[in-house]
């Protein structure tokens, strides 16, 4: 086992997004280039000594060969000890919470979330600091820095270490140890929620369909709900992680999660399915033949939270994406708590959770969260919605139809433009914000215009300005359509645009959504000239 210093060159586009750096696997596997990162990484975050590092991932192809190189180069960093989950296995929020309870100065999640798997899919890394969360913009902007200016590689040259038995091994003066992936996490989540209401639910026979999508949620979602809950086997489906999430797109949504949707739509439907993704942050949560928006499961959860044992003091306050729908802030406004409007990025509720603004936020691209980690879970939430259910006594669809008879239904849809030539998506932006000062005042979808911006966020903690965050219009009735470049994709770009109309009259509750947004999709090619830009007649993907 020998310390080696060897030369390195600098690779192009090594910026972190909103999640990390995701690139194809083929990218990562150019010789160096994730040493080149990790190296940067290194660099930004200094002297390791004494420090614990968390390693894991979603087990996607090339996890594992990625675990090792990161070992060897914390061991040549100097850290203390290095916590791995056994396989190389951690969900997103299981890392937040290792991160937490064992008081690690941070961790590498290698996992690109909902994006496909296998070795012509995606492969990303991202860094959470000391509170679980992912690191902030000053963090990221500083790797990517050192990234361009790397010059030389740290690392041990040494066999690798078994990964699949629970124990500790050494390398050099570092102590790598594998631990079980599933406790911690359970840990938390048995403090939170009434796990006796839900066995006696499942005693009753109530019956979930739990899609894990062959990705990492199925060992967490098998040992909580059919162990610790006893669901009957079965309950959780597509439950053993692959490399290649069964040829899936482990995203959560009515498009890929199909066999869910098909099974909720039976005759026979089970009383309540849900779906995880890729790497366990995300939830969608399905009724028989009725799926719930995410934005309108974070209004129903802050709406009962009391509840649930570990939010029966109440609620701090609420915070959602610019983009999710505005039912959470009617929410928030009957029971008088504050709620925040951040750009999107699961980065930025870490502050606001931090300082105890917050308790529960959302965002919706299907992910919810608490104060309990500083990432969004998809479990906890399914957890959550079991509870309700087992107190409430209400079916999923009960209780978001009492959400809209109190509330008005906030009608929804999200609208992605995938794979655009990314100076064509560029040059749409650029032509609709130089449009916004003209619009205020004008009559579109037949109303006049009342705010049209582009969405910037000053952090009320620390000050600091996320400018260019999403250009909005907002019409006189609250009516919305929001144009975004998302930064999660590893080829071209992909244009989202979200459509949100406000329907108070119980008669509209029922209409179909992309029918009721109609004159929000015609506002949207009018303005922006989508068809022109992306050469698409209709979105790559609905949702």
């Amino acid at each position: 086992m020998n310390l080696i210093t060897r030369p390195a060159t600098p690779f192009e586009g090594q910026r972190p997004g909103t999640s990390g750096l995701r690139k194809k696997v083929s990218v990562f596997q150019q010789p160096g280039y994730l040493e080149n990162f990790v190296q940067a990484l290194f660099n930004v975050l200094g002297d390791a000594r004494g420090k614990t590092l968390v390693v894991g991932g979603d087990g996607r192809f090339y996890n594992r060969v990625a675990i090792q190189t990161i070992l060897r180069m914390a061991a040549a960093h100097g850290y203390a000890r290095v916590l791995v989950g056994q396989g190389g296995i951690l969900s997103t929020p299981a890392m937040s919470a290792v991160i937490r309870s064992r008081s690690a100065s941070g961790g590498i999640v290698l996992s690109a979330s909902h994006n496909p798997g296998g070795p012509d899919g995606d492969f990303g890394i991202k860094y959470n600091i000391a509170n679980g969360g992912p690191a902030p913009e000053s963090v990221t902007e500083a790797i990517y820095l050192r990234s361009r200016e790397i010059t030389q590689i740290q690392i041990l040259d040494s066999p690798d270490l078994p990964l699949d038995a629970l124990g500790t091994h050494a390398l050099l003066g570092t102590t790598i140890e594998i631990i079980d992936p599933v406790a911690d996490y359970s840990a938390v989540q048995r403090a939170l929620f009434d796990f006796d209401a839900i066995r006696a639910l499942f005693a009753r026979g109530f019956r979930l369909r739990l899609d894990t999508m062959w990705a990492v949620g199925g060992p967490y979602a098998k040992a909580i709900i059919e162990g610790e809950l006893g669901a009957p086997e079965g309950t959780v489906v597509n439950a053993t992680p692959r490399e290649d999430f069964g040829g899936l797109h482990p995203d959560p949504n009515p498009v890929n999660a199909t066999d869910l949707i098909d099974h909720m739509r039976a005759a026979d439907a089970p009383d309540m399915g849900a779906a995880t993704d890729g790497d366990a942050d995300r939830n969608m949560i399905v009724g028989r033949n009725f799926a719930v928006s995410p934005s309108d499961s974070l209004a129903v959860l802050a709406a009962h939270a009391t509840r649930i044992p570990g939010y029966a003091a109440g609620l701090a306050g609420v915070a959602r994406s610019m983009p999710t729908s505005t039912a959470v802030d009617r929410v928030a406004a009957k029971l008088g708590i504050a709620c925040f409007e951040t750009p999107t990025g699961w980065k930025f509720f870490g502050n606001l959770l931090d300082a105890g603004k917050v308790t529960l936020c959302g965002e919706e691209s299907y992910g919810t969260g608490s104060s309990h980690i500083r990432e969004k879970d998809g479990l906890w939430a399914v957890l959550f919605w079991l509870n309700l259910i087992a107190v409430t006594g209400q079916s999923v669809e009960q209780l978001v139809r009492a959400l809209w008879a109190e509330h008005g239904r906030c009608v929804y849809s999200r609208h992605d433009y995938e794979g655009i030539p990314t100076d064509q998506a560029d040059a749409l932006m650029r032509d609709l914000r130089a449009a916004l000062p003209d619009l205020p005042g004008t009559i579109l979808a037949g109303e006049p215009v009342a705010i049209a911006d582009d969405f910037a966020y000053t952090d009320p903690t620390d000050g600091s300005v996320s400018s260019k965050q999403g250009v909005r219009i907002i019409l006189q009735s609250g009516s919305r359509v929001v144009f975004r470049l998302s930064g999660t994709g590893t080829e071209g770009a992909t244009l989202r645009i979200y459509l949100e109309r406000h329907a108070p009259d119980p008669a509209h509750h029922d209409l179909p959504a992309q029918q009721a947004l109609a004159p929000l999709v015609a506002l949207a090619e009018q303005v922006a000239r989508v068809r022109h830009f992306t050469g698409m007649d209709t979105p790559s993907v609905m949702t």
